[in-house]
């Protein structure tokens, strides 16, 4: 008999993301823009070490991810919100490097490692991949979206041939307002202590 043993990656609770993501985004380096991209994007953590400018359209705030990078070998579009937008015009664009998360070995992307780094650093145990633990979590627990659209935004195979076929051609724009809300509530602070430090500064501040 085989077994087959699950991997459960540690994620980030649902409550506490805003918290976690404004340590983030405070932080310096590669890393921590590149797993704030992957965050944003629900997106593996190879997916957005490899990202590339090429699979990038600014205007119209697609990130097209050919087949070869990923898991299900299709292609795979992902809609960008404002927040990703933004942190990819703020990236740096170097002469004869397509990489937009590049390490400093030329040519070569970013480690896994490099972003599970950032976590530790921010005194974090869980893993970048947990990330998307997070985003289906917090699609179920406070969204309303249906669940082929929260599985088709994390590139999960659907297994009916029909409705997959279906969705191509209309889960896009819902797939948008879905990552727009989700980088808005990765904006806010949601835990019960940040929300209180909050409350406290401001009354010290009246």
């Amino acid at each position: 008999t085989k077994i087959v043993t699950e991997v459960n990656h540690a994620a980030v609770p649902v409550a506490e993301v805003g918290a976690v993501m404004g340590r983030i985004r405070a932080a310096d380096g590669m890393g921590a823009k590149c797993l704030m991209f992957a965050v944003l994007t629900a997106a593996r953590s190879g997916e957005a070490r490899g990202a590339t400018w090429a699979e990038i359209d600014l205007e119209g705030g697609t990130w097209t991810i050919p087949a070869s990078r990923m898991k299900a070998n299709r292609e795979h579009v992902v809609p960008l919100s404002t927040q990703a937008v933004k942190l990819l015009r703020s990236l740096p664009r170097i002469d004869g490097e397509d990489l937009m998360f590049p390490s400093a070995r030329k040519g070569r992307p970013l480690s896994d490692m490099t972003l599970t780094k950032v976590m530790r650093r921010l005194g974090r145990t869980e893993t970048v991949h947990g990330f998307r633990s997070t985003f289906r979590d917090w699609a179920a627990e406070r969204t309303s979206y249906p669940r082929e659209v929260c599985e088709h935004a994390l590139a999960h195979k659907l297994p009916d041939k029909v409705e997959a076929a279906y969705q191509r051609s209309t889960l896009l724009p819902k797939r948008k307002h879905m990552m727009q809300a989700w980088a808005d509530f990765c904006d806010s602070i949601t835990t019960q202590r940040a929300t209180i430090f909050v409350l406290d500064r401001t009354a010290a501040q009246a």
